[in-house]
């Protein structure tokens, strides 16, 4: 593949993942008979989230982004300021600086607030007796979705490497996200995006999500710990199958809701991010309209699946007029092209070692 394409192809996955999170926030804890009858459909166009979803002054406007696709920006610009090698410490910095500085920050999930919480008090997040023991009374710590909704970048700067992908997800996942459940789902995202980056069809991009899920088992295995619950790659087999059944979008999502589930858990809000990747195709308007209008985690959903079609497709397949209203939105705070030049340089350099 030219230089050229994949550049473009990191900065559509770049503006993708963003446009998904601005078009779910206004969704996002809506039920999809809630979303359908607000919408007459799918959603297809950027709204203000509404009070009962965000409240506050940093609510969001209409197209910005929200504490999603503003963790995974945070990490590019970290990525590119280690030279494509984002160690532990790196990491945490990074995510300091987010919790400190981003006006999303209000909105973090469980996972990631236990640990920054921790951490801003003085903690050590080495210390199981400060996280390990609280997470253990509340089951929705390190099994939710936060470490795969933001880490599209390790993918985007591993072309074609998905063992390269997942051991940078990895680093992203083990301060808040040190579960198997939650690392095989990152791991799944980030080898989606890296294969993307190179591929011809969206079944070689579903195929690396399942190769980036085993691998995230076994380092998890190795560096994490096993948790109680609903295996990750069991319940992305059965987002796949669903996705190769359906053929109403309505049903589609209602049975991806009843069967595999939406909520903030990494073993539901990932797999269905990619069965609704492969029900639409591929496709970035209908990747992100569905995840949008499947209820519950709409923002996430969204910001996982665009990331990887916006990677495969390129951005001559966005839709133009939404591309322009998401980055005069967020272009203050977020330079993507400059981003995606930082995360190309990267690429460049890894592709042709990986040759």
């Amino acid at each position: 593949m030219s230089s050229i394409t994949l550049r473009d192809r990191i900065f559509a996955s770049l503006a993708l993942a963003g446009m998904g999170d601005a078009l779910g926030a206004q969704t996002e804890q809506w039920s999809i008979e809630e979303i359908a009858a607000r919408h007459g459909g799918l959603v297809t166009r950027f709204g203000t989230p509404p009070d009962d979803t965000f409240a506050g002054a940093n609510a969001g406007l209409r197209g910005e982004v929200t504490d999603d696709a503003s963790q995974m920006y945070y990490l590019a610009r970290a990525l590119i300021a280690a030279g494509g090698e984002l160690d532990y410490d790196g990491w945490v910095a990074c995510l300091l600086d987010w919790a400190a500085t981003s006006p999303k920050a209000g909105f973090m999930g469980p996972s990631t607030a236990l640990m920054v919480k921790a951490l801003q008090e003085g903690g050590d997040v080495n210390d199981v007796g400060i996280i390990g023991r609280s997470r253990r009374k509340m089951t929705t710590i390190g099994i939710t979705n936060g470490a795969a909704m933001r880490v599209a970048p390790a993918g985007l700067v591993h072309p074609g490497d998905i063992e390269g992908a997942c051991a940078q997800a990895l680093v992203t996942c083990l301060p808040s996200h040190d579960t198997d459940v939650a690392i095989s789902a990152a791991c799944s995202i980030a080898a989606a995006v890296a294969q993307a980056l190179v591929a011809g069809d969206l079944a070689e991009v579903i195929a690396a999500a399942v190769q980036g899920g085993r691998i995230g088992e076994q380092l998890a295995r190795q560096q994490a710990r096993s948790v109680a619950g609903p295996n990750y790659l069991a319940r992305l087999d059965m987002a796949l199958r669903i996705a190769d059944e359906a053929h109403d979008d309505y049903a589609f999502l209602v049975d991806m809701e009843k069967m595999v589930g939406n909520s903030v858990l990494a073993a539901e809000s990932v797999p269905a991010a990619l069965g609704v990747l492969r029900y639409a195709q591929g496709d970035p308007l209908r990747t992100i309209a569905l995840c949008s209008s499947i209820g519950n985690d709409t923002d996430s959903i969204a910001t996982m699946a665009g990331a990887v079609a916006g990677a495969l497709r390129g951005s001559a397949a966005l839709p133009a007029d939404l591309l322009e209203e998401f980055l005069q939105v967020n272009r203050a705070d977020f330079d993507l092209e400059q981003m995606a030049d930082g995360l190309h340089r990267i690429a460049v350099a890894n592709l042709g070692a990986l040759r």
